[in-house]
């Protein structure tokens, strides 16, 4: 198929389930698209295995998708600048140690321990797979993503610094994410990679990527300054994603980092000092058209990626026990710090609780897992890494409100201490 009739195909699809939804099902509007297009995908395989052989134009049609470049190299630049572009910086700052925490140290512990408990768990179920393979499932798998996540929490009635908290460390750990799995995919590949490699990639994407992003986000936002029409400043802001997530390829930097980067800074000091009142309503109500659209695609795209899975009975179970395995992970890795920071600042009881479950995976992780190089190992880890996701789509995207709703009720406790202490929800 062209790119075009590609494209058609997935927008009718889209349109069409998100009618199905919007009418009958009545699901946050990402969880019914996903989950409508994996019944669909689930009755084509039924169908399937009746002799009717349709699945098997549309499981041609699925393969022919690129997702990994779909994902990593398309959707995301839109939608991580779309959600970043709404993040008050002076809220991000107040708690800017502990998103940090959570998006580096965070992430390198839980994959740290989804590889360890992965390698045996997986080992007794006769799964053999390396351990630096299980790392880099751990890797994958340990990013919270931005996508799921901030189109959760739009529904789900947060605190103001929990929300704060989640949708900070997901708008940076999937870059962070990345660069790890890119150093272990080194050592997978290559055989073999040094500490300083490891921490010249880790500086050049992370610190380059951030750095590319403000860079070129300043230029983006002087021009907007200059000039009072809203079509032409969409329109930089359009340039500026995909032409610094092209640019950021090209020189080997993090392009989730720098979009991310970017998109703070257009969305505060562009929005507050660059812009009239008009192309501030333009620019929210075309970024948020953006977001919603491409989002539906996306998520429509993973329920359809059940299509070219394999069903090994070994990979299945694999997949189920991965489950607790990365909601430990995700506890112990939030969990630290949490603890660590409450010494300092008073958090809510819940968090460890909030910040666990509120730890969406979703087609970042997919898009990671299909990049690995062709095989058996690769179709063991792309089966696990969906289980996985679609649990934590469905499952924990739709109880998450149900756990907030208590910590939202509870009041907020006044305690008096030293200067600088503060109270948090």
């Amino acid at each position: 198929m062209t790119l075009i009739e590609t494209i058609t195909i997935l927008i009718c699809l889209s349109a069409g389930f998100s009618y199905v939804n919007h009418r009958w099902i009545k699901l946050p509007l990402t969880i019914g698209l996903m989950a409508i297009a994996l019944a669909m995908s689930l009755v084509l395989l039924l169908l399937g295995k009746l002799g009717f052989g349709v699945e098997q134009e549309a499981e041609r049609f699925i393969r022919g998708i690129d997702f990994n470049e779909t994902v990593l190299h398309g959707l995301l630049s839109f939608l991580l600048f779309a959600g970043s572009l709404h993040v008050n910086l002076d809220d991000l700052f107040d708690h800017k140690w502990i998103i940090a925490t959570l998006a580096s140290a965070g992430v390198l512990l839980s994959t740290l321990i989804v590889g360890l408990l992965g390698y045996w768990g997986f080992g007794w179920l006769g799964l053999d797979l390396p351990f630096v393979m299980c790392l880099l499932f751990g890797a994958l798998i340990s990013p919270t993503d931005p996508i799921a996540v901030l189109g959760i929490l739009k529904q789900a009635k947060v605190p103001k610094a929990l929300e704060i908290k989640i949708s900070g460390e997901s708008l940076f750990n999937d870059g962070i994410g990345v660069v790890v799995f890119l150093i272990l995919f080194a050592l997978a590949t290559k055989g073999g990679v040094t500490v300083g490699e490891s921490v010249t990639l880790f500086v050049v994407e992370a610190l380059g990527g951030a750095a590319l992003g403000l860079a070129i986000g300043y230029g983006a936002y002087a021009m907007i300054k200059s000039v009072d029409a809203h079509q032409v400043e969409i329109l930089i802001t359009l340039a500026l994603v995909m032409g610094l997530y092209g640019l950021a390829d090209a020189l080997h930097t993090s392009g989730p980092i720098a979009v991310v980067v970017a998109g703070l800074l257009i969305g505060n000091q562009g929005r507050r000092w660059g812009m009239s009142d008009t192309t501030r309503e333009y620019l929210d109500t075309f970024w948020e058209l953006v977001d919603e659209v491409l989002n539906a695609v996306l998520f429509v795209l993973i329920g359809l990626e059940v299509l070219v899975l394999s069903f090994k009975t070994q990979y299945l179970e694999a997949g189920l026990l991965a489950i607790p395995i990365v909601l430990l992970a995700r506890f112990l890795s939030v969990g630290v710090p949490v603890q660590l920071f409450s010494l300092v600042r008073e958090l809510s009881r819940r968090a460890t609780l909030i910040l666990t479950w509120g730890g969406l995976r979703g087609g970042i992780s997919v898009a990671l897992a299909l990049s690995l190089p062709a095989g058996d190992t690769r179709d063991a880890i792309v089966t696990i890494t969906y289980i996985v996701v679609v649990f934590s789509i469905l499952v924990q995207g739709l109880t998450l409100g149900k756990l907030i709703r208590p910590s939202a009720a509870a009041p907020e406790r006044q305690i008096k201490k030293a200067p600088g202490y503060v109270v948090e929800g």
